[in-house]
């Protein structure tokens, strides 16, 4: 599959984890142009859009004029919205970003797929101690508003970390994790926080 084929179906997925099953039918359809252009409203998946495919167009000469433009896009809607996720962090299929504002993540972060980030949230480096490094963060995971996770903690599968939470330390399956420091308070996992889930 060529570049363009491997943005396109992964913007598919993140696509589907915001419209409904009647929308996304009729959104599966249009060519890419038109997917774009209804999108507009949508910010999280405009952003999206040329994080995508940035993150698949570089380093390839071929499309070095496309990708020119598609960086220009990125960098403005990064500062639009206030979206500072790197288009080269490995983030799996599914993304999802509820609301714009102050989100910050290192490239260095490793997401996992059906990753829910709200605003506020910052993945950030711990630059020293036993936790230097950045964050792995496993599938279905919910981040709240104005949530923190800091340095190299693994964040496991269907965890949900609440908002305003501080996360220093690793995150066990299925754990739902609040306060400053952030601490285990239920085993409930993110059930109906992560939404339409893709494969």
């Amino acid at each position: 599959m060529n570049s363009i084929g491997c943005f396109n179906e992964m913007f598919l997925l993140d696509a589907r984890r915001y419209l409904n099953d009647s929308t996304f039918s009729k959104f599966k359809k249009k060519g890419l142009f038109l997917k774009y252009l209804s999108i507009r409203s949508i910010p999280g998946l405009r952003y999206s859009f040329w994080m995508r495919l940035c993150h698949e167009l570089q380093g390839k000469k071929a499309w070095m004029l496309l990708y020119g433009f598609a960086i220009n896009r990125y960098n403005h809607y990064k500062y639009h919205y206030g979206i500072s996720i790197p288009f080269n962090a490995q983030i799996g299929k599914g993304f999802y970003i509820g609301h714009f504002g102050c989100i910050v993540v290192s490239p260095a972060t490793v997401m996992g797929k059906n990753v829910n980030i709200s605003q506020g949230v910052t993945i950030g480096v711990a630059n020293r101690g036993e936790n230097a490094g950045v964050a792995t963060i496993g599938d279905g995971v919910y981040i709240g508003p104005g949530a923190k996770i800091i340095g190299a903690v693994t964040i496991g599968n269907n965890v949900a970390i609440g908002a305003n939470a501080v996360v220093t330390h690793d995150v066990p399956d299925n754990a739902v994790v609040a306060g400053v420091p952030a601490r285990i308070i239920s085993m409930k996992g993110a059930e109906g926080y992560v939404n339409r889930k893709v494969e």
